[in-house]
């Protein structure tokens, strides 16, 4: 028996020693410091912060091995920033002074209730976040009049920041009932600029067709509102911690050389202001060639469980956290589903998209979402993470997806019919 236990430990602990020399405390806090540091001032999108980061992730890729497409790591689309210039609401015949956000790329817009725009509302006691996600992700330009109980939230819809291509116009006023006749004119000054993801391959040995991806994002808050004399927003956790992992396995892959299927090693940029750069990466792929999709988010606090745990949202949507536990069978380290499940984090995250489209698409976290001290914080800072976890985790995720990217196991399919 001793003989039988010697032979199934020898493939566990010589991963684990490989795992050792390549995925390194020191390489975890060299790659989350600079990512992390005041020189890049929050990684805000636009900013010569996250070209900075972009630049750094594009070398480190470089330094990998990486392919990259179309000769460039950096996947680059327009976006569009707008500022409103001048409002005005009629509403059942009365001139309002309202608070507004508008979420269009237009210049001018002139509607009525005959303009075809989809009219709602969000009553007094609703849920404001819920019900104003929805309505920001409408298909159809959409009017949605608040009770003047969440004119608080207008300053937060006005600042979401860069709109896509095919941005639908949106329009909030606050009002306390949906009038039965209404006018709304707007000018808007709109810029048009490019954002980038930051992208780089390993093919496959013999399945260079069916993919599996590793990403985070890399864009963070920026400059905010100062707090005991700190006004960036470093974003360590959020998501430098993810991104960093990224880095790391994209090393880590790229020095075995042994994967049978193509890996794809992702930093996504404006995941805070709509995910923007990961619903433009997944246009990018035949959703039936993606496997797998490890999103990594917020992985450099210990989880609820403490050290050598994580969890995956969406866990019962597919069998890719089975898969996941079952290749860390013998080790120390365990995933959980996600134990927040009323903060809907499986559609919060750039894994949302692909998982939309069938692919087992998760994200991988230990962030306590109801108790995270340093959440969306200026204090959000690499001295508050615990390194040697994060380092940890990450070469649990590594040897997790050993089958996954051998071709020995292939998680099933989202059930995109009861999705949300």
């Amino acid at each position: 028996m001793k003989k039988i236990f010697l032979l199934l430990a020898l493939p566990l602990l010589a991963q684990a020693q490989q795992n050792d020399k390549i995925i390194t405390r020191s390489e975890t806090e060299r790659i989350e410091t600079y990512l992390a540091s005041d020189e890049l001032a929050g990684r805000k999108p636009f900013t010569p912060g996250i070209e900075k980061a972009a630049q750094f992730i594009s070398a480190e890729f470089e330094k990998a091995g990486l392919q990259k497409t179309n000769g460039s790591y950096l996947q680059s689309f327009p976006m569009y920033q707008s500022k409103v210039l001048n409002f005005t609401a009629i509403v059942d015949d009365v001139t309002l002074c309202p608070a507004v956000a508008i979420i269009s790329k237009e210049a001018t817009i002139q509607i009525d209730e005959k303009s075809g725009f989809d009219v709602v509302s969000i009553k007094e006691g609703e849920n404001f976040g819920q019900n104003a996600y929805r309505i920001m992700s409408a298909k159809k330009p959409t009017i949605a009049f608040l009770h003047e109980s969440f004119a608080k939230y207008i300053p937060r819809l006005s600042g979401r920041g860069p709109l896509r291509e095919n941005q639908s116009t949106i329009i909030f006023v606050v009002a306390n009932t949906i009038p039965t006749k209404f006018k709304v004119n707007a000018t808007q000054q709109v810029e048009k600029l490019q954002l980038s993801n930051v992208v780089g391959i390993l093919p496959g040995k013999s399945r260079p067709n069916e993919y599996v991806i590793f990403s985070g994002h890399y864009d963070h808050l920026g400059i905010g509102k100062p707090v005991q004399g700190d006004s960036i927003y470093n974003g360590a956790n959020d998501d430098a911690a993810g991104t960093t992992a990224v880095m790391m396995l994209a090393t880590y892959y790229a020095k075995k050389r042994d994967n049978e299927r193509t890996l794809i090693f992702a930093a996504f940029t404006a995941e805070e202001s709509g995910g923007h750069g990961s619903v433009y990466f997944s246009k990018q792929l035949n959703p039936d060639q993606v496997m797998a999709m490890f999103n990594l988010e917020m992985i450099g606090t210990e989880s609820k469980w403490g050290k050598n745990s994580a969890y995956i949202t969406g866990y019962e949507k597919s069998s890719m956290g089975d898969i996941l536990k079952k290749n860390l069978v013998g080790t120390q380290f365990t995933f959980y589903p996600d134990p927040y499940v009323d903060q809907n984090l499986f559609y919060r995250s750039d894994n949302a998209t692909l998982a939309e489209l069938g692919v087992p698409a998760h994200t991988i976290s230990t962030s306590k979402m109801d108790s995270e001290p340093n959440y969306h914080k200026a204090s959000d800072e690499v001295q508050t993470l615990d390194l040697d976890n994060m380092t940890e985790i990450i070469k649990a995720i590594a040897k997790s997806a050993s089958s996954i990217i051998s071709g020995q196991d292939t998680p099933s399919r989202v059930d995109t019919t009861k999705l949300k």
